[in-house]
């Protein structure tokens, strides 16, 4: 049995026991610890999946309890209705700071939350309506069925029968279309670009997601604790539910869980340790906080659940079984391919400046449906870049480039993505830490539909099925199919160059476009690979290839496009490209052709 599945069933044991066997001090702290988590869980999945960290979840919890406490005292509506105004605002709140903020890379981003984060809670503040500095007190408390939920005992199954939905809901997310998106941020926009995903959306999305359980956990404090107050909603409890998220371990949901429990009652025995050792305990609270926390970067950077994962690995290694296929469903539709011949490609004039140099430079070449083109040249020859025009990874500084019978050129490279032109990298581009099928199913991310909304609440789930099959197909057809569900980082680079024109083809594409295939192949590995390109040729696929390896391209390709120092250099069939006198001077300077064989 796998760590998380004994750690939840213990945990949920342990939590519908606790009010039975503590009294009301320890069921307060567990009340608190479960707001905690759901603040906690949204910084897991923003920050230790997403990789966008925030200091400032703790102002979106006091929009959310705010929000709550006004419209219940001033207004003297229902706290049910402060729920949904609760979420309103802080999700609004959230999309607006997310479309001004998250578009900053770097140490800029989290900069930024420091600063909003600060800016919302002097708002509380400093507003008459919301009791400034007072805050606002006399909160009613939530009623369920006509049951008062007043007391500590009350609302402690309320607390964490949403903790566990919320949970519930983020590993639902997490194994969906959208969860693989999520999870392949860390890898770049050029990668999610390059499967028609906007990273932009997938960031911004993820950001109001953790914004909504941060303002669900404010809903929570105002009705259980009846009073709220700017204090608790500054930077300072914004860094402590960070704390959270870090202890228990950011890449793990139960880490939420472990961490809030962790850091509150290292936090009360701190309140109560200190005041034995010195009469400043409340000034060195926070300078003990501040050493363990750097401990815990030093020792223990995975967290609780990070050394748990390790130790129940290593304690109980699981079988290495081969994958089982999953169940046979609809296929996903597939695009209509062009018929053998027709223009699938043209590039035409196209410049590339950077400054004062000119990379590429009035380079023109046509790819037709069915055959394979090949793109060579010496080192530094402009060929990556030239495929970084064709594929719309980088905007043209000339000329432009049709696809399918239409200009491209300007186009977001989702957008080409989508219109069926998919393409590997140079350097590897995959999740080590997804599996074999979830990389490739990432691929086939144009395909589907279902949002964040559908997958949480499993309604994606016969979507889900095909692009699972999809990706199985392709896993299947590079020979992969029984190591689907590990992990694409314990591949040797060879295999995961494969593996990434697998995620390719899960795009079902028109162009297949092909950066370095065959770098790091051993010869039989190369050879299954032209075997591929062959057969895919065969069932009309168009591929348009970048290679060194001169013998591997000479055997496999139709034709040959020539640049050198940025400029195309020559353009024909490979025996031709061979015995040119120039392609002999670019590569071999005055060599004979007999070098080139």
């Amino acid at each position: 049995m796998k760590a998380g599945r004994v750690i939840l069933i213990v945990a949920v044991a342990a939590i519908a026991l606790a009010p039975a066997v503590l009294g009301k001090f320890g069921v307060s702290l567990l009340n608190d610890v479960g707001i905690g988590a759901l603040v906690a869980l949204g910084l897991v999945m923003l920050t230790g999946i997403g990789g966008a960290t925030s200091f400032g979840q703790a102002a979106f919890v006091g929009i959310g309890a705010y929000a709550t406490a006004w419209l219940s005292t001033a207004q003297g509506l229902s706290p049910w209705l402060g729920l949904l105004f609760a979420l309103a605002l802080t999700g609004l709140a959230a999309l607006l700071i997310g479309l001004l903020t998250l578009r900053l890379g770097g140490h800029f981003l989290p900069l930024s939350t420091i600063a909003w984060g600060l800016s919302i809670a002097l708002l509380f503040g400093n507003v008459e309506a919301l009791g400034r500095h007072t805050g606002l007190s006399n909160i009613p408390a939530l009623n369920l069925f006509g049951i008062s939920l007043l007391e500590p005992r009350a609302v402690y199954y309320l607390i964490w029968a949403l903790v566990g939905l919320a949970a519930l809901f983020c590993h639902r997310v997490l194994n969906s279309r959208s969860g693989r998106a999520i999870r392949a941020l860390r890898g770049g926009g050029i990668l999610l670009a390059s499967v028609g995903a906007d990273a932009f959306r997938v960031r911004l999305t993820l950001f109001v997601l953790a914004a909504l359980l941060a303002g669900l956990a404010g809903w929570l404090y105002a009705h259980a604790n009846r009073f709220v107050s700017p204090s608790p909603f500054d930077v300072r409890a914004s860094i402590e539910y960070l704390l959270m998220a870090v202890a228990g371990g950011l890449g793990h949901l139960a880490g939420a869980l472990v961490g809030a429990a962790a850091v509150l009652a290292m936090k009360n025995t701190v309140q109560d340790v200190l005041p034995l050792v010195t009469a400043r305990g409340g000034q060195f609270e926070a300078v003990v906080f501040a050493v363990l926390f750097i401990l815990l970067l030093q020792y223990a950077r995975a967290g609780v659940m990070g050394g748990i994962t390790k130790w129940w690995a290593r304690r109980f290694p699981s079988g290495a079984g081969a994958a089982l296929a999953p169940p046979a469903v609809a296929p996903l539709a597939q695009r209509t391919l062009p018929a053998r011949g027709e223009p699938v490609l043209a590039v035409r004039n196209v410049v590339k400046r950077f400054g004062g140099l000119v990379a590429v430079n009035d380079v023109s070449f046509d790819v037709r449906a069915g055959e394979i083109v090949g793109l060579i040249g010496p080192n530094g020859a402009g060929k990556s870049t030239l495929f970084n025009l064709v594929t719309a990874t980088a905007p043209l500084s000339g000329g432009r480039v049709e696809f399918l019978g239409h200009d491209i050129t300007g186009l977001p490279q989702r957008e080409v993505a989508r219109r069926g032109m998919a393409r590997t990298f140079q350097h590897v581009k995959l999740r080590p830490q997804m599996s074999l099928l979830d990389n490739v199913a990432l691929g086939a991310h144009a395909r589907g539909s279902a949002g964040v909304l559908r997958a949480g609440l499993r309604l994606d789930r016969a979507e889900e099925a095909r692009i699972r099959q999809a990706a199985w197909q392709q896993l299947e057809r590079i020979g992969l199919a029984e190591r689907a569900h590990e992990l694409a980082g314990s591949l040797p680079l060879g295999t995961q160059r494969i593996l990434e024109i697998a995620r390719a083809l899960a795009a079902d594409p028109v162009l297949l476009v092909l950066d370095e295939p065959a770098a790091g192949l051993r010869r039989k590995e190369k050879q299954a690979l032209a075997e591929l390109l062959r057969r895919l040729r065969g069932e009309g696929v168009t591929v348009l290839i970048v290679e060194h390896d001169m013998d591997f391209v000479m055997k496999l390709v139709d034709r040959l496009v020539v640049v050198n120092f940025g400029s195309k250099l020559v353009e024909g069939l490979p025996a031709e490209v061979r015995a040119d006198a120039r392609v002999q001077a670019a590569y071999l300077g005055s060599a004979p052709a007999e070098a080139m064989a």
